[in-house]
């Protein structure tokens, strides 16, 4: 370009310019430095900046330098949504850090071109990206005090996209700063876009680009949140209201600032008077409407899906895993310039099934009471449902609704979690079989028992502790089958100390279990009752790794993420690994199916072959039941809102049903099965693989059967669950030395 060597009488032109401390006198060496050609052209665009004072030696350097500028601006994709599907590819979500919808320039009202370009660059379709005439127009106000940008369309596209683009915060400060180096750069990839677009391209992009406030990125969103209505049948008043909020989108927000809002809308429709794309009378006419707001709600988040607690969830695990990016920044940055779909492990079936069973006996409009389930899939760890009764919402004063996602852990969105009772004997089975134990190991199991010379896994030896079976039974003998379907607390304290307190306390590990809240495991006398906070989905994943036959797998929601721009496709995969024993799960299988003939969850059969276990914690501050076929596990709890220690639950009425006592049989086992029979019927009727026999006759039972009522509540469960006879305990479950809990960590 000719023009890069006229340095000399630019900066001659550039010094008189600044050297001029009157308007007049800056008005006409302004225009002298605009005849120079583009390239001081350019610089006068930069010099009309209210900054201009002290600019000489940078523009000086700028200029010299000008042609040297970066000119290959990328015009990337724009950022859309993250669309997450369920496993069948069926869509249930929309998440955007920035919403918006990109729409073609057809189905886009003309008027909001018209518009734009009366108030921003009337003279759009005729430069080459910079417009000299409203440069020096702009100029000249700017000398006489009145501050006017001279950007066009395609500056302002330029700015956007350096915005858009921008991967950190120091990027975005940089594509916006007020100095002349910003703005030189910006002008030269003007240059750049304006040969490699056409001018409906580049207004197109520009107003799928822009925000328009209120959170609406593009000109689609705005005209829905707005005026409810896509952005093709906007009419002149709505169009010229829209193109007036790109200059400063929250002082003339229409929803806060509906003055400003007015004020600006009749510029715009004066200037597109002016420039002769609208009559004077249709003019009027608009501006005696008012502004004619009708909102749409913000969208573009989990609150608008139809499983929000699985979108949820699943957002958390895409920003924590590496499957996006290898850093925090650029996977912020990858969901934040959206474009993916997401398709996840959920399985509406399940899901759909599971939401029935827990709104039918827990509904939501009982505030005080939840029920929580979460469903996973053993041997891949696939999380196919997360459940609560609870609905979606922020608002605390809004009854049954929350933002927790009561299924999960508290790093997920969940909550600290929930004493999960006797759900946790099953570990001090696994530990037992893995250390060669027999079915028919047995112990004199009274009502009543009093317990010493346990250890922790640091050699402190625990205090004497007390415990307590349920019921009006009478002392007897028992062993791994009878106590496991009665599920006799006084056996389990004796056989949690046959194996070790430690190694009962390392096989939940080993199964998948943690706390809630992200602490250690707390290892105290009462291990075995289910005295530790846990998730609903901890304890689904671990009881898997049993249905898997001792392979545990990190619970995952994602299965695929496709970029929509490439196609390519990021695919995850199980992590599993074979933590117990594959005899000793196979023996926890058949111990737990027999808690459905004549057990602790009679009555709460599949019809098909499942392994469950009911757990009620101390005093009934929490109920549960946790239990599994070979190709899905599931766990419930329902508790109280309040907190479930000051809040049992004990003489309360829930779903209009009323319950003395609620045992894990009595209303979680109920919601488990309902759930699991509609979340199962699809999936083949399997019979767990490997041998009962080897650890022992797997019918041996000894000659009295101790341990509970036998008497059958009207859903199908023990009335008194006697495995929750924990809930009875006499408060010295905590057991052990001061720093090993206290009674009221008892647990069951």
């Amino acid at each position: 370009m000719a023009e890069s060597n006229q340095g000399g009488p630019f900066l001659e032109a550039i010094r008189g310019f600044l050297k001029h401390d009157q308007p007049q006198d800056r008005r006409e060496a302004l225009l002298r430095l605009s005849g120079l050609g583009a390239v001081a052209g350019l610089l006068s665009a930069a010099l009309v900046m209210p900054w201009v004072g002290g600019v000489g030696l940078v523009a000086r350097d700028a200029a010299a330098g000008f042609m040297s500028l970066p000119a290959d601006l990328d015009v990337p994709s724009l950022s859309s949504t993250v669309l997450l599907t369920a496993d069948d590819g069926t869509p249930f979500a929309e998440v955007s850090e920035r919403e918006r919808r990109v729409v073609d320039l057809d189905d886009i009202s003309p008027w909001v071109g018209t518009a734009l370009m009366a108030i921003e660059d009337d003279r759009f379709y005729e430069h080459k990206g910079l417009d000299l005439r409203g440069v020096i127009r702009a100029a000249a106000r700017t000398a006489q005090g009145d501050t006017q940008g001279g950007s066009t369309i395609t500056q302002q596209y330029v700015k956007n996209l350096l915005i858009e683009t921008a991967d950190t915060e120091e990027e975005v400060d940089g594509a916006s700063a007020q100095n002349l180096g910003r703005k030189l750069t910006e002008l030269r990839y003007a240059i750049d876009v304006e040969e490699r677009l056409t001018k409906d391209e580049i207004l197109e992009g520009y107003l799928n680009l822009s925000y328009f406030g209120a959170g609406a990125h593009g000109i689609e969103v705005a005209a829905q949140r707005y005026f409810s209505v896509p952005a093709a049948d906007l009419d002149a008043g709505q169009a010229a209201m829209l193109a007036g909020l790109v200059r400063a989108p929250s002082f003339y927000d229409p929803l806060n600032n509906p003055d400003e809002a007015l004020e600006r809308r009749d510029l715009v429709l004066d200037r597109m008077v002016a420039t002769d794309v609208l009559g004077a009378d249709e003019a009027e006419t608009h501006k005696k409407k008012g502004l004619g707001i009708d909102p749409s709600p913000r969208g573009g988040s989990c609150s608008e899906s139809d499983y929000p607690f699985f979108c949820d969830y699943t957002m958390r695990w895409l920003r924590a895993s590496d499957l996006i990016g290898d850093t925090v920044e650029k996977r912020e940055q990858r969901i934040t310039q959206g474009g993916l779909i997401v398709r996840t492990t959920l399985d509406t079936a399940a899901q759909d099934a599971a939401q029935d069973a827990v709104d039918k006996r827990v509904p939501h409009e009982d505030s005080t009471k939840f029920a929580a389930q979460a469903m996973v899939e053993p041997g891949s760890g696939r999380v196919r449902a997360l459940v609560q009764n609870l609905r979606y919402g922020f608002d605390d004063e809004q009854v049954g609704t929350t933002s927790l996602n009561l299924a999960v852990d508290q790093e997920d969105g969940g909550s600290l979690g929930y004493q999960a009772g006797s759900t946790f004997k099953t570990y001090t089975l696994a530990a037992a079989l893995e250390k060669g134990l027999g079915y028919g190991t047995s112990f004199s199991s009274p009502k009543n028992l009093s317990l010493s010379g346990m250890s922790d896994c640091e050699g402190t030896r625990m205090s004497s502790w007390s415990i307590r079976n349920a019921g009006e039974s009478d002392d007897g003998s028992h062993n791994m089958i009878s106590a496991t379907k009665g599920s006799v607390n006084t056996y389990f304290a004796q056989l949690q100390k046959r194996v070790g307190l430690c190694e009962t306390s390392e096989m939940a590990e080993k199964a998948g279990v943690h706390r809630a809240d992200g602490g250690d495991l707390g290892v105290w006398s009462s291990f075995t009752l289910g005295d530790q906070e846990v998730s609903p989905l901890t304890v689904a994943s671990s009881y898997a790794t049993f249905a898997a036959r001792g392979e545990y797998c990190e619970p995952r929601p994602v299965r695929m993420v496709t970029e929509e721009g490439t196609g390519e496709e990021l695919k995850t995969t199980s992590e599993c690994e074979r933590t117990v024993k594959q005899d000793a799960a196979d023996g926890v299988n058949h111990l737990l199916q027999q808690t459905f003939d004549g057990g602790t969850a009679n009555g709460l059969d599949l019809g098909r072959p499942a392994a469950g276990k009911t757990g009620t914690t101390d005093g009934a501050a929490y109920a549960w039941f946790a239990g599994y076929t070979p190709n899905l596990s599931s766990a419930v709890v329902v508790g109280d809102v309040r907190g479930g220690e000051e809040n049992p639950l004990q003489g309360v009425t829930i779903g209009g049903q009323h319950f003395e006592i609620v045992y894990g049989g009595t209303l979680p086992g109920p919601i488990w099965q309902e759930s699991m029979r509609g979340a199962t019927k699809h999936l083949p009727s399997d019979a767990f693989a490997g041998s009962p026999g080897a650890f022992g006759d797997p019918k041996t039972e000894p000659p009295e059967q101790r341990g509970g009522d036998d008497d059958d509540d009207d859903e199908g469960g023990s009335d008194t669950d006697a495995e929750d006879a924990e809930d009875l305990a006499d408060g010295t479950g905590g057991g052990g030395t001061g720093e090993g809990g206290t009674g009221d960590d008892g647990g069951t």
